[in-house]
């Protein structure tokens, strides 16, 4: 029997993904291990490997597709002394997704596939326990004429025709959200077509009478409306990007943000910084071994501060509050598109010459998409720094499955007052967001306050 390569699950909330490249074709040999293609997804781009040996006899969805469901057959492989062509023909059925979750234990008879994902390459900062969208035109049931009527969250029904429902999946369109233009308002493809580049789409549903209202977006017709034509152009969005709006979204949406802001006078660690930069030992090309940044004693100051206020070193979920350990700490790294957390694991253990080698490690392979999930994925808190852009203060979104964020501003001479006097001192504004179900007010003000106090005595960070 043939054997179905299926387009493979990544991540717990992945859906669909793009089959960037082939590295095989069809009539070529594969044995197990071999790596056959590459598949990026919102977070990664990853190598898939066969499992099976035999010969790729048929590849169903070609390089450079986008949005391929998971669980979809991309292409069959023919067994050792299978027949090719009959291979080909006889291969390509998709089973069920419920029945299709483990991508690397695969089963004969074309139900189930022969490849099995390796060393992901990240994309993105993933938000990791966010929710994730339905995806559109799921729980259809199709009717006899060959039209589907999906229940739209327990209101009235949708009417859309069976390529119509394929095509708003493969896009991520809702179908609630597009005009229909068939008989009796039935969505038709060239409906989905148009809501793709951003006609005939509604504006979302507003919420039920009785629970919580948020005022509905501007749909893309009414934006488009508002410009003359040709003064624009549409710039599809990628994966990274659609994630980073749902999951952020989700963020703001779900979480009960609050903020804290405090003034850190930093001169001591500027020039504890310029001394312990000055003393690096040097390699064979007399370059120093390492050099510090103001970041780098950011991420070890607020390790500590969480190991000193534990209560606020947590993580919310329904159940029960997870308690951590050690200060795991995510990082910002801004790439193209996108940013991505890479995080310096157990930091309250490590020196700041490590932490420093690691950040360096971790934004150059982050810009280049070659971190391992384990490396981006979790952590207990997270940093955000725009100080070298010249930002004085923002506030910054909660990332899942954290419940603080410290986002940190530029350092400037500010005149401050000291003993009756007024002097200059180097000052950086940083604003701790919090998750209010997990950390109050007060224990968020203890963490912030605990935070200040080694950022302006960075001796305390080595004792």
């Amino acid at each position: 029997m043939p054997i179905n390569i299926l387009m493979p699950a990544l991540s717990p909330t992945m859906e669909k993904g793009n089959l960037a490249k082939w590295l095989k074709k069809e009539g070529d040999k594969v044995r197990s291990g071999d790596v056959i293609a590459e598949i990026e997804t919102d977070k990664a781009t990853m190598e898939v490997e066969a499992v099976d040996e035999g010969t790729i006899a048929k590849i169903l969805v070609p390089e450079g597709t986008q949005d391929v469901p998971v669980n979809n057959v991309i292409a069959v492989l023919a067994g050792d002394g299978e027949d090719v062509k009959a291979a080909a023909s006889g291969g390509g059925t998709s089973p069920p997704k419920a029945e299709a979750k483990n991508t690397s234990s695969p089963q004969r008879g074309g139900e189930a596939g022969s490849a099995v994902a390796h060393a992901p390459t990240p994309i993105l900062q993933p938000t990791q326990s966010a929710p994730s969208p339905l995806p559109a035109g799921e729980r259809s049931t199709p009717k006899a004429s060959g039209e589907g009527a999906t229940q739209a969250n327990g209101h009235a029904r949708i009417f859309s025709s069976p390529l119509a429902r394929r095509l708003a999946k493969e896009a991520g369109i809702e179908l609630v959200r597009i005009e229909g233009s068939g008989p009796h308002g039935r969505i038709v493809a060239r409906d989905v077509e148009q809501a793709k580049s951003g006609k005939g789409l509604k504006a979302p549903a507003a919420a039920p009478a009785g629970s919580s209202t948020i005022a509905p977006a501007m749909s893309d017709k009414q934006i488009l409306s508002l410009f003359e034509d040709g003064s624009y152009e549409i710039v599809p969005h990628d994966n990274m990007r659609r994630t980073i709006a749902q999951r952020l979204t989700a963020s703001i949406q779900t979480i009960p943000h609050f903020y804290l802001t405090m003034d850190c006078d930093i001169g001591r660690l500027l020039a504890a910084r310029e001394d312990i930069n000055a003393s690096a030992p040097k390699d064979k090309e007399k370059k120093p071994l390492y050099k510090l940044s103001v970041n780098d004693f950011v991420i070890k100051a607020m390790a500590i501060a969480l190991q000193r206020v534990p209560n606020a070193n947590v993580s919310w979920t329904e159940s029960g509050m997870l308690k951590h350990k050690h200060s795991d700490i995510g990082v910002a790294v801004a790439m193209p598109g996108g940013l991505i957390t890479p995080i310096i694991r157990k930091a309250e253990t490590k020196s700041l010459s490590t932490i420093s080698s690691e950040m360096k490690d971790f934004a150059a392979r982050a810009r280049a998409r070659k971190l391992k999930p384990e490396e981006y994925q979790g952590g207990t808190t997270a940093v955000s720094n725009l100080g070298m852009y010249g930002i004085k203060d923002f506030t910054a979104v909660i990332n899942p499955p954290h419940a603080t964020i410290l986002a940190v501003g530029a350092s400037e001479e500010r005149a401050v007052v000291r003993g009756g006097k007024i002097e200059a001192a180097h000052i950086m504004s940083v604003t701790l967001s919090c998750d209010h179900r997990a950390v109050d007010g007060a224990l968020g003000a203890e963490l912030i306050g605990a935070f200040r106090t080694l950022i302006e005595n960075p001796v305390m960070m080595v004792v």
